[in-house]
């Protein structure tokens, strides 16, 4: 397991993904007193790696056709939306549909565009509010940038886009990132802002990243 400097915060090793020679995904382990949790999908994290978590949360379905099946023996969430799809390559123990806090300090918020189920966990550690958004909002050569697939609805990922711009958070962590740069990101309102402006600008140009 890599220790982050983010406390409270493990990641696993990278993985490499077929399709992309440039990016790479990570799976997240958030040690919280409630209970530890695994955020995301990667073949690099094993039982051992895990440790003792009680749930495994994913942003999108992507991630178990892409990042493997689960090696944790945790209870699978995953919004309803993305459900079917998820269950193409393993079950699925629970779903939600809503935007919900468990504890008080795990936020589930629906993100719709990249695939309709599409979620984003917003977690409150106590000294940072780390924000995952899978690969809706991904890091690449530092750059905060999007995929708009063919599949995609353009429409809600700009709506989601809007939304993700005015919730208050200080680090930015998504399942998938450069190999050569850094897996998560600092912010603050401004500089979120700013970012996803210039996503839009792009999207608005017809772009899809």
């Amino acid at each position: 397991m890599l220790v982050t400097s983010l406390p409270k915060l493990q990641a696993s090793p990278p993985a490499d993904l077929s399709f992309s020679k440039v990016s790479q995904v990570r799976a997240f382990v958030l040690e919280r007193d409630a209970g530890n949790l695994l955020v995301y999908a990667a073949t690099t994290m094993t039982p051992e790696l895990a440790g003792d978590v009680r749930a495994q949360y994913l942003n999108h379905w992507h991630e178990l056709a892409v990042g493997g099946p689960p090696s944790v023996h945790a209870p699978l969430h995953i919004h309803a939306a993305d459900r079917a799809a998820a269950e193409d390559t393993h079950p699925v123990d629970h779903t939600f549909d809503a935007r919900a806090t468990l504890e008080d300090d795990f936020e589930l918020i629906p993100i719709p565009g990249h695939t309709p189920g599409a979620t984003a966990f917003l977690w409150n550690s106590g000294e940072r509010r780390m924000l995952f958004t899978g690969d809706s909002l991904y890091l690449r050569d530092g750059e905060w940038i999007v995929a708009v697939l063919e599949d995609s609805d353009r429409e809600s990922y700009i709506e989601s886009l809007g939304a993700i711009a005015e919730l208050d958070f200080d680090v930015l962590v998504p399942w998938a990132a450069g190999k050569d740069g850094p897996y998560y990101a600092l912010t603050d309102r401004a500089d979120t802002h700013r970012r996803i402006d210039a996503i839009l600008a792009r999207l608005a140009r017809g772009e899809s990243h």
